[in-house]
């Protein structure tokens, strides 16, 4: 059977490593997705091959599927870039839970099911390049000039945690997560309630929360993850 028309399988084409699986579904989804836009340039096969903990021979075959679906080019010489005819084939593309309003309440209760459960599968399969991504997202949402700026890269730091257990099905839910956190009610809530103090506090237990990942102690990083969820939760709802 031919798959390589089929955008919504991620271990279509041969490429069935849990690396590339998350790879894959990753790439495809910030191209369907709208973040990585027409013209963007893809980050080198060596950092991809690092971050996601796949060679360089599964990262070329990921490249390679999204390449027959139309969505990325590659140029000898000058990298891979997404593909002008992305952005239609984005709009077209269902999202997972677009056409159903999730509430900021509900997003909070299915996060703190959720996200506690990470920690286990990061302290087992993380890599180096996962903490180093980790740590990018912390300078980033610390170094962060406006409260939207922050939103982004604490949504990323979250992202990375689900990247870090290399399995994809985690990846696609905090995926799914970070596009309800871009529904306004959830921007409106946050703005409302991150003050200058709340804010340092979540900068604090985001890095005791890598801190605890890189000494791979699950069960202290997984108290300190339901700790953070239940202050957020308390913050922007006074529970």
């Amino acid at each position: 059977m031919d798959n390589t028309s089929n955008t919504s399988d991620p271990g279509a084409t041969g490429v069935r490593a849990p690396g590339a699986k998350t790879l894959l579904h990753h790439l495809q989804s910030e191209i369907l997705g709208g973040r990585l836009g027409p013209g963007v340039k893809l980050p080198p096969e060596r950092e991809l091959s690092e971050r996601f903990g796949a060679s360089r021979g599964t990262v070329r075959r990921v490249l390679s599927t999204l390449a027959e679906r139309g969505l990325i080019r590659r140029s000898a010489g000058s990298g891979t870039f997404v593909c002008a005819q992305a952005g239609s084939m984005a709009k077209q593309a269902p999202v997972p839970g677009a056409s159903t309003h999730v509430s900021p309440a509900e997003l909070m209760q299915a996060r703190r099911l959720i996200e506690p459960l990470l920690p286990s599968m990061i302290a087992r399969n993380a890599t180096a390049a996962d903490f180093a991504r980790m740590a990018h997202c912390l300078e980033q949402a610390e170094a962060a000039a406006t409260i939207e700026a922050f939103e982004h890269w604490d949504g990323a730091l979250h992202q990375a945690f689900a990247v870090a257990t290399h399995n994809a099905f985690f990846t696609q839910i905090l995926e799914l997560m970070n596009r309800v956190r871009e529904q306004g009610d959830w921007g409106t809530l946050k703005r409302h309630s991150l003050t200058p103090a709340r804010r340092a506090e979540y900068e604090r237990q985001h890095r005791a929360i890598v801190n605890a990942l890189r000494d791979r102690d699950a069960a202290l990083a997984a108290a300190l993850m339901a700790e953070h969820l239940d202050v957020i939760q308390r913050n922007l709802f006074g529970e």
